[in-house]
C-alpha cells in the first residue's frame, strides 16, 4: 500500500506493532518439551488479546494462527500436537496479522536453547543480510539490486538463497504490489521501490538448496536435499532516506550479529 494520510501511517504501525510484539513473545515462550500447536494457540492468544486476526487464517484458511518451522521446514509449517520442540532445534515463526482493515507481516528464525546442531552461524547470517539490504532499500531502488544485494552477501558467507520464496508489499492486504521481491537478482524484474509504500522484505538463506518444495499436507515447504534454511523478515515503510523499520517490536535487530 501507499501511505498518504496519517490515519493510513497509524493503521499500519498499529497492526505492525501487534505482529512484532505477538512474534517477540512466541520467541521467548518457546521451550523443549512444547508442542508447536501449543506454542501457535498462545500466539492465536495474543493476537486475539490485541484485536488482531491472524492473515494466513483469514486470507488462505491456514491450519493454524501462525506458521511455526522446525528443522529442515523451509517455511508454512503446520503447528501440530506431534511436533514437539527440542533443545537445538533451528525453530522459524512467522506472524501475519489484520487489524481494522491492515495488514503487516514478519517472521525470525532462531536456535531454541543451547546451538547443539551449529545453526547459529545460518539464523546469524539471514539476520545480517536482511539489516544489510534493509539499509539500502529507499524510493527509486531497483528491486532486482536488493535481490542482487541479497544473494551476494549470501554466497560470501558460503550460503546460497531460496529462489522461489520472496518478500512482497503489504499493507491493505497480506500480498500486494509489488508482488514480488526476490533473494537474488532477477534482470526481468524492472520495477522500484517507491516512497512511501510498505513492503515485506524477507530474507531466505540455504546451507545449500535453491529451492523450496511443497509437501503432501499442501503447506509445508522443505529442501529435497535436507538443507537447512533460515529466514528472516520485517514490515518497512520507504521513504527518501532511511526505511522506518514497523515491526521493529519483534526484537530481531535487537543485535544485528
Amino acid at each position: 500500500m501507499s501511505i498518504s494520510t496519517d490515519a493510513e501511517l497509524q493503521g499500519i504501525r498499529r497492526i505492525s506493532e501487534i505482529v512484532g510484539t505477538t512474534l517477540k513473545k512466541m520467541r521467548e515462550h518457546a521451550a523443549p518439551g512444547m508442542s508447536t500447536k501449543e506454542l501457535d494457540e498462545w500466539g492465536g492468544k495474543l493476537l486475539r488479546e490485541l484485536g488482531a486476526k491472524s492473515a494466513p487464517k483469514l486470507t488462505y484458511g491456514f491450519p493454524g494462527w501462525t506458521c511455526i518451522s522446525v528443522n529442515h521446514e523451509i517455511a508454512h509449517g503446520i503447528p501440530s500436537a506431534k511436533t514437539i520442540l527440542k533443545e537445538g532445534d533451528l525453530l522459524n515463526i512467522d506472524v501475519s496479522a489484520e487489524l481494522d482493515g491492515y495488514w503487516a507481516d514478519n517472521g525470525g528464525s532462531f536456535v531454541l536453547g543451547q546451538d547443539l546442531h551449529r545453526h547459529e552461524p545460518l539464523v546469524a547470517a539471514s539476520k545480517q543480510i536482511l539489516f544489510k539490504a534493509v539499509q539500502e532499500i529507499k524510493g527509486g531502488v531497483k528491486i532486482a539490486d536488493i535481490g542482487g544485494l541479497i544473494e551476494s552477501e549470501a554466497k560470501k558467507a558460503g550460503y546460497n538463497v531460496i529462489r522461489n520464496l520472496v518478500g512482497h508489499g503489504v499493507g491493505r492486504s497480506l500480498h500486494e504490489s509489488p508482488r514480488e521481491i526476490p533473494c537474488f537478482y532477477d534482470k526481468a524484474n524492472r520495477n522500484r521501490f517507491k516512497t512511501n509504500s510498505v513492503v515485506a522484505v524477507e530474507t531466505f538463506i540455504s546451507t545449500a538448496a535453491s529451492y523450496a518444495h511443497e509437501q503432501e499436507d499442501g503447506w509445508t515447504l522443505i529442501a529435497k536435499d535436507g538443507s537447512y534454511v533460515a529466514q528472516h523478515e520485517h514490515t518497512i515503510l520507504i521513504t527518501d532516506g532511511e526505511p522506518v523499520i514497523l515491526t521493529q517490536a519483534n526484537g530481531i535487530w535487537s543485535s544485528p550479529v
